[in-house]
């Protein structure tokens, strides 16, 4: 399909307006009249718009095409820097749009409330140009995610009231076992919990955490944390801001793991960006 934008182009708004009925993003009436633009307009609100209106596959400026290619990349697990050189895009907009499917990923999480919008206070606030980042927040105050399996299914959670400073106190008050990999901090088991999990500032994980040795029960035993460290390794110079991103699409990874990935990243990059306050 890629080999072609008007296949390409077709397959998305498909997947946009799977009855085949075009609704306008805003008030939801399905009637519209075409302007010279391109765009239609709403024949109740007057708004105007397009097929990808409000959706995350509109973040950029961005062929059909490339969307596909960019999305088969995403779903071999190709770095930005790798792919950007394989189909010619510049780093920053692979980059751009492999975030925008991390955020379309973390939309479709069971606890993306609690991690997007406007009142979350992670910062990660996704719109029509994906933005994010967390300035608001702090290296010591990113936040800390619990890791359980059940049944060959990773649950990660965001841990409330838990941040880096936690994980530092309960490793000197309590004997919480501690081991640092990169940015990459995690636990030995608590309460519920095989692991926990954050990522910290370079001064944050030097201070205070020294080279990064040691190991957890955690380290030996298989299922999502294995598959997950070298993955996580790999993503060179992850940021603390962006690891709730990450962390999340490895969930994701994990529980669809005998699954076909490219559908359902299709389908997520095509639904409309969800407003979460």
């Amino acid at each position: 399909m890629a080999a072609s934008e008007e296949r390409a182009r077709r397959y998305l708004v498909g997947l946009c307006w799977p009855d085949g009925v075009r609704r306008c993003p805003r008030c939801g009436h399905d009637k519209d009249y075409a302007l010279r633009s391109g765009r239609v307009r709403c024949a109740d609100c007057r708004y105007t718009y397009h097929d990808f209106t409000g959706r995350w596959v509109n973040n950029g400026c961005l062929s059909s095409a490339d969307w596909l290619k960019l999305l088969s990349a995403f779903e071999a697990e190709r770095t930005a820097r790798e792919t950007a050189k394989d189909l010619g895009l510049s780093y920053n907009t692979v980059y751009k749009a492999f975030n925008t499917i991390r955020f379309a990923i973390l939309a479709h999480a069971l606890d993306a409330r609690q991690l997007l919008g406007r009142n979350s206070h992670l910062g990660l606030v996704p719109d029509g140009r994906a933005a994010g980042g967390g300035s608001a927040m702090r290296p010591d105050r990113s936040p800390v995610f619990g890791i359980l399996e059940r049944q060959g299914r990773a649950f990660v959670d965001l841990v409330p009231g838990f941040d880096a400073q936690t994980i530092l106190h309960f490793s000197h008050s309590f004997q919480l076992q501690v081991v640092r990999r990169g940015r990459i901090v995690y636990t030995g088991p608590y309460q519920r919990y095989q692991t926990l999990v954050c990522c910290v500032g370079d001064e944050m994980a030097l201070r205070y955490l020294g080279p990064g040795k040691g190991r957890v029960d955690i380290d030996d035993a298989p299922g999502f944390w294995q598959f997950s460290t070298a993955r996580l390794l790999r993503f060179h110079g992850i940021t603390w801001q962006r690891f709730p991103l990450y962390i999340k699409e490895l969930e994701f990874r994990y529980n669809q793991r005998n699954n076909e990935l490219f559908p359902r990243l299709a389908q997520y990059v095509c639904d409309i960006v969800p407003d979460f306050g």
